[in-house]
């Protein structure tokens, strides 16, 4: 597989008028088709074995978040990167999702051609399914590159999006704890 992503981006460089041997391009197409290999790694992975049993039995019935985790994805429609944070939130009911696994859970379907508002759905559904959680609160802010270096070229705009499920949704206390948290503390 790597060697025909090569040959596509060895051909992509030739259309737009490039010499594809010259020293700084030579090796340009496998090192790029490695590279696109490792951003979209989140095809090969699955739920099951990120999470890999680490939901352990608690008490805590209290709000639980983790702020802050770094993100980049690919934009769909353009394949250019787009960068930011996550913020998630959810409150237990009776299991405990291990630490590392909302950032892996996050890098699984953000390694993948995305759009903001989907990646956002797909972590919060895929915490609530894992969890069974009362509710959970997913908040994404990225930068997207389609729109700072082509395009429009607005260099300080920020995509918001949010997903709330269960107790997040259904109560407005709930959802303005998570948010107070996430933007004050």
């Amino acid at each position: 597989m790597l060697e025909n992503i090569a040959s596509h981006y060895k051909a992509i460089i030739e259309d737009l008028g490039e010499d594809s041997t010259r020293e700084g391009l030579a090796n340009t197409p496998e090192r790029a088709a490695k590279a696109m290999q490792f951003l979209t790694q989140g095809y090969d992975q699955s739920i099951e074995n990120i999470v890999n049993g680490a939901v352990f039995e608690s008490d805590n019935d209290q709000m639980v978040i983790v702020k802050n985790i770094e993100l980049y994805s690919l934009c769909e429609h353009h394949l250019l990167p787009f960068i930011g944070k996550c913020h998630i939130a959810y409150l237990p009911n009776g299991k405990v999702l291990g630490l590392s696994k909302f950032a892996r859970i996050l890098d699984m379907y953000a390694r993948r051609f995305q759009i903001q508002e989907n990646l956002t759905r797909q972590v919060a559904e895929a915490i609530q399914s894992v969890t069974n959680a009362q509710g959970v609160g997913v908040i994404i802010e990225s930068k997207h590159m389609c729109m700072m270096m082509r395009g429009v070229q607005k260099q300080n705009s920020v995509m918001n999006t949010s997903v709330m499920l269960g107790a997040f949704r259904q109560s407005q206390a709930t959802r303005s704890e998570f948010l107070n948290l996430v933007t004050h503390t």
